[in-house]
């Protein structure tokens, strides 16, 4: 029988990869998502049997009759298979254990059709790359340096640039990341079989090979635990963030910048080529993983510590294995090339320390002959490594030898960058490029600690901690952990300074919060200021960054720190750090607090604001953007979000959170780790160059705020923000409907973070349950429970409203909001999220959801205000957008969510039943197991938890 990958005509294949319109390079897509379903459907009649494999063809067919009803305007026949597929659901669901596995089911199209859609953005990301002559895509570095180019800037003035861009994606642990590692891991699998399936040509033995390959692979996927038993520790978060590393981000570093250097040579061409050693730094890693303990008692100065040594232990066991590689590639004799005096001398007193300290090695003559193979025996024992036998066999190095440690980055550079030039006089340039090159970049951008670590907490925490010190006495155990923090903080930074330099103060107010910190910091011995460490290494110190985060918060960021800057006591610190701050902005937070609109506007406004005042108090500043991953909470394309920022107010630094659900999405891969990281860059190179900027010409997409625009956006701001608070966050009956028509309260039975589901320390509200708000809820199980039950709330509420005020009360309003529509990328930022948030919503399952609520009145009115903005919302976006339908310029997107909504509503149907029979009273293990697991499944289709 033939593979499901067997074609018919291997020239037809090629073309599809070649091609560039659908429906031709759409169709390996179409066929691996085929495919990859009729592997399931074998999987699915081998372990849990033929008659859940019925059960789930049923309710596939029949949501998927629902939808085509839907898409008909055949409200009755629609109707009538919701019914249908309720009932089937009901009879599945009678047992707990059934619908365990039904849920999984489901699931695991989705886990199928993800990777066949991650493997398809590879597959096209390669294809844009064959042809040279091809104009390049807009958001690419390529793209964007042709706009430079075109603009009239030089090379040198490009090159200036760049030297000014730092990217710094942080990566936090999302507390409703519901992958498992061993999930993670079988995925890659899966992943790089489906790409070797896109080999031309594989015989058909090759593809049967692959073919059973794939059918194991989904086997031990299904035969899984994808359900924890119990909550990962903080220490399992931190594993999971680190192995993104040897996943991809040690080998995507060296490609990203090669892609670079043929990108400037390609727009900007040189006399010699760009060297990969030449180029600025401009991107470095960090996380909030180990360091967060914002609400999570599970972080502790024992974790933090934890952390930094396995990021330590990471970075080094790759330079050792990278070293070992280079020890095998490159083998040149000085009998056929010499090495510079600059290397003779270093490894000359580095065999004087060998023999000091009495390892007696004989050569002939002073050296070996492969002095090269020498020199990185020499940097492998420098790192602590252990040579290979291979170092041992062919140089007389004795097995227990060793040299003293580099305390540095820069001491490891340094001799790098002596083999590079040794290589480089001596005939060996293109071995210096190719072999030491990737390894030198490597070190530039992970040092010895791999990733900054930021210290995060809530200023009512470090308040309390610094009151209960002054006043005396016992401490209680929260204060007794701050200061243990602290403590561990300068015992951490004496040997590697550069790992702890941020203090992230979260629920920021007021300048006392920065204050709070350095006082605390200076009692647990850690030095502020910074300076220079014991090692010689520069120590940046420790700052404090205050988190602005709800939409008062935000309007009030510029007076906070005009004040923080110009306190007597602060500005010596200020000096300290070379005149630079950073300070962050939450996107959570602010959306919960005022909406898409309000949220969007007023941290913009912030931004433009903040940076205002730091040029008049001469501080450099940088800002740090707590994007979410879901649109409902700040998420959406990056690239879009960073273009967007304001004109001036970008040094070309930027830091941004990647939270936990979206890290596999975008760093799985080598292809799409250097995709995203591209996408960034050349993001902020555009924002910060800003070529397309013609003074006296209407502006289209180029960043610029004409004074109408921004008068719209203010009025749209207040209006949304209105009816918003009105109709939501102020009605009392929205919190019950919330509480009684979304499965928020499984978040804590899910076991899918380690943060608990509610903060219990002094930055909680203290209120009792039942004089509970909105306003007391954290973001997160905010935007999880609205998308769990396909409400979408917090994406869309209050949007349409202001729109459709705006386009009645002004004559030409719409027309106005049309034209910055095609012109100022932040309102096109908020309209496209938006777009995509609805895209996903659905109010005839979301109904399904509100017959939970008990209180009928109750529920219809809530229901009602929902629906009605979402129908408002639908109607104004899409003529401000001029479309006909959600996602009409986006088709990709479009199919993809077409294909995933009939299997996503099967999943939510169930949760309903299982969540009825918990509301009804019933409880067990294996109830909870099978609601997490439609949390998974609905999270999975969706893209998107909280």
């Amino acid at each position: 029988m033939a593979s499901l990958w067997t074609p018919t005509s291997w020239s037809d294949r090629l073309a599809e990869l070649e091609a560039r319109t659908s429906p031709a390079k759409d169709a390996p897509l179409r066929r691996d998502v085929r495919s990859l379903g009729a592997l399931l459907g074998q999987v699915l009649r081998e372990q849990p049997g033929n008659a859940l494999f019925g059960a789930v063809e049923s309710l596939r067919r029949t949501a998927i009759a629902r939808r085509e009803a839907d898409a008909k305007q055949n409200v009755d026949a629609a109707q009538g298979h919701l019914q249908r597929a309720q009932a089937l659901t009901h009879e599945v669901a009678a047992d707990a254990r059934t619908a365990f596995f039904l849920a999984r089911a489901f699931a695991f199209y989705f886990e199928l059709i993800n990777l066949a859609e991650t493997n398809h953005r590879k597959r096209r990301r390669r294809s844009s790359l064959l042809e040279a002559a091809a104009e390049p895509q807009r958001g690419s570095l390529r793209g964007t340096l042709r706009r430079l180019r075109d603009a009239g800037f030089s090379r040198e003035i490009t090159l200036a640039l760049l030297e000014q861009i730092c990217i710094i994606p942080v990566f936090t642990a999302h507390p409703t990341e519901v992958a498992r590692r061993s999930v993670m891991f079988k995925r890659r699998s899966i992943s790089d079989l489906l790409e070797k399936l896109d080999g031309i040509p594989l015989p058909v033995t090759e593809l049967d090979e692959l073919e059973a390959a794939l059918l194991a692979e989904v086997t031990a996927l299904w035969q899984t635990d994808d359900v924890r038993h119990a909550r990962p520790t903080v220490r399992d978060e931190v594993q999971m963030g680190l192995d993104y590393y040897d996943a991809s981000l040690f080998e995507t570093v060296p490609v990203l910048y090669a892609e670079m250097a043929s990108a400037l040579d390609a727009e900007f061409p040189g006399t010699e080529p760009t060297q990969l050693a030449d180029l600025p730094v401009v991107v470095q890693f960090g996380s909030w993983i180990g360091g967060d303990r914002d609400g999570n008692p599970f972080v502790t100065a024992t974790t933090t510590a934890e952390s930094i040594a396995m990021s330590r232990e990471v970075v080094h066991d790759y330079y050792v294995a990278r070293l070992t590689e280079l020890f095998e590639q490159l083998a040149p004799s000085t009998r056929q090339a010499p090495i510079s005096s600059a290397l003779h001398n270093r490894l000359a007193g580095s065999l004087e320390e060998l023999k000091a300290a009495g390892y007696a090695m004989e050569f002939v003559g002073d050296f070996p002959t492969e002095a090269v193979r020498m020199q990185i025996a020499c940097m492998t024992l420098r790192l602590g490594g252990t040579p290979a036998v291979s170092m041992h066999k062919h140089l007389a190095l004795p097995l227990e030898a060793t040299l003293p440690r580099y305390e540095t980055a820069a001491e490891l550079l340094e001799d790098l960058t002596l083999l590079h030039e040794s290589l480089e006089e001596n005939r060996g340039k293109r071995l210096a490029e190719r072999f030491v090159d990737p390894l030198l970049l490597a070190v530039r951008t992970f040092g010895l600690h791999l990733q900054t670590l930021d210290i995060r907490q809530h200023a009512k925490v470090d308040a309390a901690a610094l009151r209960e010190l002054k006043a005396g006495g016992e401490v209680s155990a929260q204060t007794s952990e701050v200061m243990s923090t602290f403590r561990a903080i300068a015992e951490l930074k004496k040997n590697l300074p550069a790992t702890i330099a941020q203090y992230v103060v979260s629920g920021a107010t007021a300048v006392e919060d920065a204050l709070t910190v350095v006082e605390l910091a200076r009692m647990g011995g850690v030095k502020v200021e910074g300076g220079t460490s014991a090692s010689g290494e520069h120590d940046p110190g420790l700052q404090p960054v205050l988190l602005f985060e709800s939409i008062e918060d935000l309007r009030n960021a510029p007076v906070v720190c005009r004040a923080l800057w110009t306190h007597e006591a602060y500005k010596p610190l200020l000096e300290a750090w070379d005149g630079r701050q950073e300070m962050m902005l939450g996107y959570s937070d602010s959306n919960k607090d005022g909406g898409m609109i309000t949220s969007t506007w007023e941290i913009w406004k912030a931004h433009r604001a903040l940076h205002e005042v730091a040029r008049e108090c001469g501080v450099t500043l940088r800002l740090f953007h707590g994007r979410g991953g879901t649109v409902g909470r700040g998420g959406g394309p990056t690239h879009g979000a960073i273009f967007a920022q304001p004109l001036d107010s970008f040094t070309g630094q930027l830091r941004i959170t990647e939270q936990g659900e979206v890290l596999n999405w975008k760093y799985s891969d080598v292809v799409l780790a250097e995709r995203n990281l591209e996408l960034m860059i050349a993001a902020a190179l555009d924002a910060l160059a800003r070529p397309s900027v013609k003074p006296g010409v209407k502006p289209v997409l180029t960043g610029e705020m004409l004074p109408e625009w921004e008068a719209a956006l203010d009025e749209l701001s207040a209006t949304s923000f209105a009816f918003y608070t009105k109709h939501l966050m102020d009605d009392p009956e929205v919190f019950t409907y919330f509480e009684q028509a979304t499965p928020v309260a499984e978040l804590e039975h899910a076991r899918i973070g380690s943060r608990p589901a509610k903060r219990a320390d002094a930055s909680a509200s203290g209120k009792p349950a039942a004089k509970r708000s909105l306003a007391d809820l954290r973001a997160i199980p905010w935007v999880f429970g609205w998308m769990q039950s396909r409400h979408v709330v917090p994406a869309y509420f209050g949007v349409g409203y202001a729109l459709e005020q705006y386009a009645e009360k002004h004559e030409g309003g719409l027309a106005l909001l049309q034209e910055m529509m095609l012109g100022q990328p932040l309102f096109v930022d908020i309209i496209k999220n938006v777009e995509i948030a609805m895209a996903k919503a659905d109010f005839g399952i979301a109904k399904q959801y509100s017959m939970l609520v008990k209180d009928e009145g109750l529920r219809e009115r809530v229901f009602t205000t929902l629906e009605t903005e979402f129908n408002r919302t639908r109607r104004m976006v899409l003529a401000v957008a001029q479309q006909t339908e959600l996602l009409e310029s986006n088709q990709v997107l479009a199919r993809s969510i077409r294909l995933r909504n009939p299997y996503v509503d099967p999943m939510s149907l169930l949760q309903l039943e299982l969540l009825r029979r918990k509301r009804a009273g019933e409880q067990g293990e294996e109830l909870d197991r099978a609601v997490t697991a439609t949390i998974n499944g609905i999270s999975a289709g969706l893209r998107n938890t909280g």
